[in-house]
C-alpha cells in the first residue's frame, strides 16, 4: 500500500459498470436478474466473460478470470468494476494480474469475501482506494440494497467528501476501550490469513483493521486469529473494527469457547481499542466501507469515522 492513495472518480448517473467473476460461479438467471437490476437504476452493464464460463467451483479458468478484470482496468469506458459474487478463487489470480495498469486506470473495484483478496493486492500494488461491500448477484437475489447500504453506497461511491460515521443496523459493543487513527484495511478474515508469507500479505502497522467471516467453526476462528497475532499484524495494527461473524462459533465434538470468550483471549492483549458487532459482512444488512483511506476508531464511543473522501470528481 503506497503513501499516496489513488481514489477512483465518482460513480455518476448512467455510469458503464463492468461485471466480473473473480470467484465462484452463479445461476445465469441471478446474473441476468443482477444485470436487469443495476439497468433499472440507469446504468449500463457490461458482463465479462469469466460471468459465464463456470469452471468447477470457480466462475472460470483463472486465464479467464484474470484477463476480464485487466480487461475491464484497461477499458476506459467502463467506469466501476464490481465483482458479481464471493465464494473462492480470487488468490488464484493476484499474480496474473496488472497493478500497473489499474494504477494508470483507476476505477471503483466492489466486492466483499472471497474479494478481500483484490482488496488487498490492488490497495498493495497498484495504491488504489477499493470498496468493501455487497454485489450484485446478492443484492438482487434478496430485492435491492437496503436504506443504510444505499446511503453508504452513495456516501462511498458517489460523493466526493469524507463518509464521516459509519452506521451499523446491528448493536455495536465497546470490546477495549480507546482512540486510533489509520488507513482501514482488511475485510474477511480467511482470505487475510490466506495471504500471509505471501508477496499480497496485508500490511497492518499503525493501520485500523476489520474484520469479519462467516461459517466458521469456534476453533477456526480461534486458529485464524492466533496466527494473525503470532504473525504481529495484532501488535502492530492501531485498532480493530469487527464486523459480523454470520454463523460462526460452531463446537468442536460438544467441546466449545464462545466468539466472545475467542476474542477476549486472543484480541484483549494486544492492548488496542477494539470495537464490535458491525454491520458489515455476510450478515443480511452489509454495509458499504472504502479501504484504503484515513479513519478514525473510536472504541469507548462506539464510532468508526471514514476521515477522508473516498472518491474524486
Amino acid at each position: 500500500m503506497t503513501a499516496s492513495m489513488i481514489k477512483p472518480h465518482s460513480l455518476k448517473p448512467h455510469a458503464h459498470i463492468g461485471i466480473v467473476g473473480a470467484s465462484s460461479p452463479v445461476d445465469p438467471a441471478d446474473l441476468e436478474n443482477a444485470k436487469s437490476g443495476l439497468e433499472s437504476k440507469g446504468y449500463t452493464v457490461t458482463l465479462g466473460e469469466s460471468t459465464t464460463k463456470a469452471y468447477g467451483y470457480l466462475a472460470a479458468t483463472d486465464e479467464t478470470r484474470a484477463a476480464d478484470i485487466n480487461r475491464m482496468f484497461g477499458d476506459d469506458n467502463i467506469d466501476a468494476i464490481f465483482c458479481m459474487r464471493g465464494g473462492y478463487g480470487s488468490m488464484r489470480i493476484l499474480d496474473r494480474l496488472d497493478y500497473d495498469l489499474a494504477r494508470q486506470h483507476p476505477k471503483p473495484l466492489l466486492g466483499f469475501s472471497d474479494v478481500t483478496a483484490l482488496h488487498i493486492a490492488y490497495g498493495k500494488l497498484s495504491g488504489l482506494v477499493t470498496y468493501h461491500g455487497p454485489m450484485p448477484v446478492g443484492v438482487f437475489k434478496s430485492g435491492g440494497l437496503a436504506p443504510i447500504e444505499q446511503d453508504s453506497f452513495d456516501r462511498a461511491l458517489k460523493r466526493s467528501e469524507p463518509m464521516g460515521i459509519i452506521p451499523s443496523a446491528y448493536p455495536l459493543s465497546t470490546i477495549r476501550e480507546g482512540t486510533a487513527e489509520g488507513t482501514l484495511v482488511g475485510g474477511n478474515l480467511s482470505l487475510i490469513v490466506g495471504l500471509l508469507g505471501t508477496p499480497y500479505e496485508l500490511d497492518t502497522a499503525g493501520r485500523v483493521l476489520l474484520l469479519e467471516d462467516v461459517g466458521e467453526k469456534s476453533y477456526a476462528v480461534d486458529r485464524m486469529l492466533t496466527q494473525l497475532r503470532l504473525a504481529g499484524k495484532l501488535d502492530d495494527c492501531a485498532g480493530i473494527v469487527l464486523g459480523d461473524f454470520t454463523d460462526c462459533g460452531e463446537s468442536m465434538r460438544g467441546c466449545n469457547l464462545p466468539l466472545p470468550q475467542i476474542f477476549a483471549d486472543i484480541l484483549l492483549p494486544c492492548g488496542k481499542p477494539i470495537l464490535g458487532g458491525y454491520s458489515i459482512g455476510h450478515c443480511d444488512i452489509n454495509v458499504v466501507l472504502p479501504l484504503g483511506v484515513r479513519a478514525r476508531l473510536d472504541a469507548s464511543a462506539r464510532t468508526l469515522t471514514i476521515l477522508e473522501n473516498a472518491v474524486e470528481d
